[in-house]
């Protein structure tokens, strides 16, 4: 069986792009790590043997956090929202697959036992850390999270 060639190569400009994406270890990560270590947290990263493979996960409590990009994960916010020009379809499509499997992997952890919170690339700008804290903080001491409305202007 030989594959068949796609009509056009992706640019070299374009692989270099898409080689630089990072899944792990992203900015907005970091941010949320180096918060919960300030905060007093300790956690193990990246639990292969969990579905969706969470981010931050606190396994005494049976916590974990997803750190979601807006734009990959199809948040509803300005960022999320957005839709490169070239190749519209795929990214719909893309974004679309994303959406299912991040609901599928939520449902999995919570069958097992497992409490999630997701963190948005939009709620890490500065202006809002301290409602991060408290997010964050409420989620992990059992209390009721915080309902969090996307930054001003974010919508």
């Amino acid at each position: 069986m030989t594959l068949k060639k796609p009509d056009s190569a992706p640019s070299p400009e374009r692989s270099r792009v898409m080689r630089a994406v990072r899944s792990v270890d992203t900015r907005p990560e970091m941010v949320v790590r180096r918060l919960l270590h300030a905060m007093g947290y300790r956690y193990r990263l990246h639990r292969r043997d969990l579905p969706g493979a969470p981010d931050i996960v606190f396994p005494g409590r049976r916590k974990l956090i997803f750190v979601h990009g807006c734009f990959w994960h199809g948040h509803d916010c300005a960022r999320g929202a957005r839709m490169p020009a070239a190749n519209a379809d795929y990214w719909r499509s893309k974004i679309a697959r994303n959406l299912v499997r991040d609901a599928d992997h939520l449902a999995a952890l919570r069958q097992a036992g497992w409490q999630a919170l997701v963190i948005w690339e939009c709620q890490l700008k500065v202006r809002d850390r301290p409602a991060l804290t408290a997010l964050l903080r409420a989620f992990l001491e059992d209390a009721a999270p915080p309902e969090t409305a996307p930054p001003a202007g974010e919508t």
